[in-house]
Parts: structure tokens; sequence; C-alpha cells
């Protein structure tokens, strides 16, 4: 059986997590910002989005430099040329998916 302890400390750990996470977004939906502010966050989701397409398309080591993973290279550039023509995220999702599992289905 669950202590009582345990469950307080779940229970706050959700509400520890959940705050800064969603209490933001409640926030400034009620906020009106300068527009070079707004300016500025529009770029978030690219900035966001590029670090972690890089950080998937290579490897990083300490101490050398970092590695091309080439399959995930090769799958990443039709669902670039894809999402350059639709710009519809499912779109790309989906051949950025099915790109890399036939590269990994032939290579491996």
């Amino acid at each position: 059986m669950i202590s009582a302890e345990f469950m307080v400390l779940v229970l706050g750990c959700a509400l520890v997590t959940w705050i800064p996470r969603i209490l933001p977004f409640t926030i400034a939906d009620k906020l009106v910002f300068p527009a070079s502010v707004n300016r500025f966050l529009s770029y978030l989701p690219l900035c966001i989005l590029t670090a972690l397409l890089i950080q998937s398309l290579l490897n990083f080591r300490t101490g050398q430099w970092p590695t091309v993973k080439v399959p995930e290279l090769v799958a990443c550039l039709p669902a670039l040329v894809v999402g350059y023509y639709t710009k519809d995220l499912m779109k790309i999702v989906i051949v950025g998916i099915v790109g890399i599992a036939l590269l990994r289905l032939v290579l491996i």
C-alpha cells in the first residue's frame, strides 16, 4: 500500500513541475507585450527546433569535433524540402520518420 508521505511527495513534485511549465502560459495570455518582445518571442520556436535538429544530426564527444550522423542527415533532407514547400509540421514529421525508417531498413 502507498504511504501518505509518498503521495504527498508525488503531489508536491507534480505541483513543482506544473508551476514553471504551465503558469507562465496562463499569465502570458492575459498580458500585452510590446511589439519588440513579440518579435523576439516569435523566433523562439525556430531556435528551439533548430537546436533539436542540430543535436539529432551531430555526435558530440568531449575533446573532439562533432561528427555528422549520415543516415539522419540523409533522412533530414527530404523532410526539409517538404517543410519548405508545405509548412505543415505533420507532413515534415511523417517524411522524416519514413525516411529514417527506410534508411535503417536498408542499412541495417
